[in-house]
Parts: C-alpha cells; sequence; structure tokens
C-alpha cells in the first residue's frame, strides 16, 4: 500500500479495496488544481489492525490521504479495508471560511449487513438564505434525479438535519450483485455528478468579507463539533485501533476545525 504525501494526484492504494474507484475518480477531479499536501501526523497516514476471532483473523487498514487549496481548507479521504468486516470511503471537502461554500460529504461504506452510501452537499448555516439558495436551486434537480433510481435510506435524526442539505442522498443496498449493480451504474455517476456540481461551485465563489467569513466559521465549527462529536465509525475504529488513536484521529485529522 502506498500513501501519497507530495502534489501527486495519485489516491492511496488499497489491494482489494472495493471503494478505489470512487477514491480515484475523486482526486482526478482535482487535476487541474493547484493543491498541496495537507499535514496529516505521520501515525494517522497508516495504521495496520486486526479484527475477527483468534482463529479468523480479519486484517485491517486505516488510510488517509489529504491535500488543500486556496478554496478548501481541507480536502481528505479516510479509508479502511477490512476484508468481510469492513470496507469504507469518508471524503471530505472543507471550505475556506473565506468563500461561502458548503462541505462536500461523501460517505461509502460496506459492513456485513449491507451498504450505506450518502452523498450532500452539506450547509454551514441551513437558515441562511444567501449561503443556501444558489447550491440547492443547482444540487436538488440532480438530486431528484438519483433518488428515484435507489431505496430510500431511512430518516436521519432530528439533531442531524441541521448538517445536512434538502438534496441529501442516503441509501442502503444488498450485498451481492443486485446491490454492486446499482453501485456502478447509479452511485457512482451520483457521487461524481455531486462532486463535479461542488467544485464548478467552488470555481465560481469569490472571496467574502472578513464578518461574513466569522459568520461562515461559526457555522463551519457546529458542524464539524456535530460531526466528531457523533462520529458513527468511533466504534468501529474503536474495534479496530483502540480508544486513544481512534479518538486523536477523529479530532485532529477528520474533524480537526
Amino acid at each position: 500500500m502506498t500513501i501519497q504525501r507530495s502534489k501527486s494526484t495519485e489516491p492511496v492504494s488499497i489491494e482489494g479495496w472495493s471503494w478505489q474507484p470512487f477514491l480515484e475518480d475523486a482526486v482526478k477531479s482535482l487535476e487541474g488544481l493547484n493543491f498541496d499536501p495537507y499535514p496529516v501526523p505521520d501515525r494517522f497516514l497508516q495504521r495496520e489492525g486486526q479484527t475477527g476471532s483468534k482463529s479468523k483473523p480479519i486484517s485491517v487498514t486505516t488510510a488517509t490521504w489529504a491535500c488543500k487549496t486556496e478554496k478548501f481548507r481541507q480536502v481528505r479521504a479516510a479509508c479502511v479495508s477490512a476484508g468481510s468486516a469492513a470496507s469504507v470511503l469518508n471524503f471530505v471537502i472543507n471550505p475556506n471560511s473565506t468563500y461561502d461554500l458548503p462541505f462536500f460529504g461523501g460517505d461509502l461504506v460496506t459492513l456485513p449487513s449491507g451498504h450505506l452510501l450518502a452523498l450532500d452537499l452539506q450547509p454551514a448555516i441551513k437558515t441562511d438564505e444567501v449561503h443556501t439558495t444558489q447550491v440547492w436551486e443547482r444540487l436538488i434537480p440532480i438530486f431528484e434525479r438519483w433518488r428515484d433510481q435507489l431505496p430510500y435510506g431511512g430518516p436521519i435524526p432530528e439533531e442531524a438535519k441541521p448538517f445536512f442539505s434538502p438534496g441529501f442522498l442516503w441509501t442502503r443496498l444488498p450485498l451481492g450483485k443486485e446491490g454492486d449493480d446499482l453501485i456502478e451504474s447509479i452511485v457512482r455517476p451520483a457521487f461524481n455528478e455531486y462532486l463535479n456540481l461542488y467544485l464548478e461551485l467552488a470555481a465560481s465563489a469569490e472571496p467574502v468579507s472578513p464578518e461574513r467569513s466569522d459568520v461562515l466559521l461559526q457555522g463551519q465549527r457546529k458542524y464539524t463539533d456535530y460531526r466528531a462529536e457523533k462520529d458513527p465509525a468511533r466504534g468501529m475504529l474503536t474495534r479496530f485501533h483502540g480508544s486513544e488513536w481512534t479518538e486523536a484521529y477523529i479530532h485532529s485529522v477528520l474533524f480537526d476545525l
């Protein structure tokens, strides 16, 4: 496995990891941007672990790829490969607060119970129409087109609703050929269309005033604080790598604002 620490556009490469094509799509979409490495401590770039029983152990690899640009404070991929136990790609773009942009979030999770898949352009301040109107006008038609082709993932907690847009695409798919076919034919192009829209919004974004930046930063901190507190991967990562490493990873890498 290779972790890229330079300006190379090559992503993390994990043999047999099911979400590798999505990460490669995402990193390729950043080509042409002037991006630099985002500082990730060495202990979080790659972590090996083990799960399963003593008689049937399963090797676990958790890896991180990250970069930054003028408009993106942090672009990062958290990758977990644990055979039949779990396969995860959490790809997030955190915008600089000097630009009026939402977050990009893609969560692609495979567990023994099935696939849990979510895409969104998540608002820093959901009640702020200046922040949301131009995004949702373009996002919702995309969402509606893909939503009709996927089963609904179910309701989300009330406390989480301020951190998701009306274009939140959320589905649960079965393991096996049916789920795999939908991932390739529906989820992957939807992932790329959401990301391409986000990059188009970023390309046209202009710097905001210091006062507006402060407002956006406060909203971003509420979002990242919530995500750190409620991260659904906490239990899984703790089983794989222990509590101390997991808490440090969540707070100093995944949601470090």
